[in-house]
């Protein structure tokens, strides 16, 4: 009996102690901590936590904001720029990116005139944030331009060219083999990186069936060239310079379909071929006249404009550079 009381009186003091520990931590909860040094640390742990999650939100929103939309089924447009070593080029390439960052489905080939492919290139098309190809091949010094040599003396860009139409159709024949068919629907666009482009311009040229065609500004010493339309055809073209030719069109008015390049393996760009005469060695094994397709609401609005940029003066830079004072080389302009 003694023992049952014992072991009672035990049981009930250790449940009255068991029951005062919780009220005491009960009591607890909601309480300041008295340790300032595990508050601080606390603190300073959400104060972190709450910066990153601010740092995630605006890389959100910025990458919502230069991300196009996708919609599906849209066809690719596939963007080949010659492209060479100058003082303005990366400023160039860099404003291009920022055009092309806005437009869907879009891939772009830069092929630069040199025999190796380089650094500054490599570096911009990596940071761009666009799908993407560097290629390169070296223009023969017979057909390069000299210094004074007029712009139009001799064709810029047609090995180029014909290096990214080569890259095109190696990349369908080996998507055949691997998947039975190629995104033959896709469009291929000649951009030299000096125009300026209307966004409006890659929406018009998405559904090209074979040629489409559309005005460039500030292009041949007028204020525009265009295709001329009458009936919703390509009559003739509004040009101030040998309108007979069989394309008498600027690169920047055209695009293609890539399925008509590939069922026309021999299409490239004549290097030889006489002053203006580019864009027709290229178009004229392709399409005539008549199934050229308008767009721009038949040729009636200007999308892109053939600007250049002004070559910077270097003068005080080559006296700063004969000082032994020049700008620092190794800063990437």
């Amino acid at each position: 009996m003694k023992m049952r009381l014992k072991l009672k009186t035990v049981f009930v003091l250790y449940f009255m102690v068991s029951l005062l520990g919780l009220v005491y931590a009960l009591m607890q909860l909601g309480q300041r901590c008295d340790c300032v040094e595990h508050d601080t640390i606390k603190d300073r742990t959400i104060a972190r936590l709450r910066a990153e999650l601010h740092k995630l939100q605006d890389e959100v929103k910025r990458s919502d904001i230069t991300k196009p939309s996708k919609k599906p089924d849209q066809h690719t447009i596939y963007v080949i720029t010659p492209t060479y070593a100058r003082l303005v080029q990366k400023a160039e390439l860099t404003r291009l990116s920022q055009t092309f960052l806005h437009v869907p489905q879009l891939h772009w080939v830069v092929v630069e005139d040199s025999e190796q492919p380089t650094a500054l290139v490599r570096d911009l098309l990596a940071s761009s944030g666009l799908a993407y190809t560097q290629l390169h091949i070296l223009t023969p010094k017979d057909r390069k331009l000299q210094e004074g040599d007029p712009s139009w003396l001799k064709p810029r860009g047609a090995e180029q060219r014909n290096e990214g139409l080569r890259w095109l159709r190696e990349t369908a024949s080996a998507s055949r083999g691997q998947h039975g068919a190629a995104s033959d629907d896709a469009v291929v666009y000649f951009a030299d990186d000096d125009n300026t482009y209307s966004l409006r311009l890659f929406e018009e040229m998405r559904d090209t069936k074979r040629v489409s065609v559309w005005p460039v500004g500030l292009v041949g010493g007028m204020r525009f060239e265009s295709p001329v339309v009458e009936g919703g055809k390509v009559v003739r073209f509004h040009t101030g310079w040998r309108p007979n030719r069989p394309f008498p069109i600027d690169m920047a008015g055209f695009a293609v379909s890539l399925r008509l390049i590939l069922a026309n393996p021999d299409a490239r760009f004549d290097g030889n071929a006489q002053m203006g005469y580019l864009e027709s060695s290229f178009l004229q094994g392709l399409v005539t006249m008549e199934q050229l397709e308008p767009k721009a609401e038949m040729c009636t609005k200007i999308l892109v404009w053939h600007t250049r940029t002004e070559k910077p003066k270097m003068k005080r830079e080559e006296a700063l550079q004969k000082q032994g004072l020049g700008s620092d080389p190794h800063v990437e302009v």
